[in-house]
């Protein structure tokens, strides 16, 4: 007696899907490590290089750890798939968030996905031709989502989007090379040494910011509930 198979249609770049069947298929193709469906397009990664994403990758999860330990109510994931809306269901390289019960926007599902759109995103684009830069940052702005960073690797390039009423607006880094969260006090980026490869650099930077007043007293506001 034979078993019949079940059919898993697979993902293809540039497939038109309702975020039930993303999810449906994704959840069926265990093989499949990332998978994102933007403006109801799906996006399937090309394997990743090392110098062109895991080096860089692993050196924004680090500056958000730290971050992240040092603040209570301030969690960070990495590649954790978000549920933005209805036509949107990226897997961000990075995020921060803030914890609903201190006021964040976003919520654990009760099958452990986050929903609704965190408060700081971070993707590593290879080159600015990335959807990254396009369909995936207006799905970002949409949603509300407070800040949106992008290392475009090829180009050496850095950029940190804010939200300023319903449209996202670059931040430069100022004389020192440095910007820094208007939403998450505390966290500066050393973009020169970032850039370079000078991860020292870039934790002295954060650390200095750690050590701000303005941290403390958000760290002070989070306690308080």
């Amino acid at each position: 007696m034979k078993v019949a198979r079940q059919f898993i249609p697979a993902f293809e770049n540039g497939d038109r899907l309702t975020r039930s069947e993303f999810e449906r298929r994704y959840h069926l193709m265990h093989h499949l490590k990332k998978a994102e469906l933007i403006e109801g397009t799906v996006y399937v990664p090309s394997p990743l290089r090392y110098s062109q994403h895991g080096k860089p990758h692993s050196q924004i999860v680090a500056w958000l750890q730290v971050y992240a330990a040092m603040t209570p109510g301030v969690e960070a994931a990495d590649n954790a798939t978000v549920r933005l809306d209805f036509d949107n269901e990226p897997q961000p390289d990075a995020l921060l968030r803030l914890d609903e019960a201190c006021g964040g926007q976003s919520r654990i599902s009760e099958d452990d996905y986050i929903e609704g759109a965190p408060e700081f995103i971070v993707e590593v684009a290879s080159s600015s031709a990335s959807y990254d830069l396009y369909d995936k940052l207006q799905a970002y702005r949409r949603n509300g989502v407070r800040e949106y960073l992008v290392w475009v690797v090829q180009e050496s390039e850095f950029r940190w989007y804010i939200l300023d009423e319903g449209t996202y607006r670059q931040q430069q880094p100022d004389a020192a090379g440095l910007c820094a969260s208007p939403f998450f006090p505390g966290l500066r980026l050393d973009v020169r040494a970032l850039l370079t490869g000078n991860m020292q650099q870039v934790l002295a930077a954060l650390q200095q910011g750690l050590s701000s007043p303005e941290h403390q007293e958000f760290v002070a506001h989070l306690n308080r509930g």
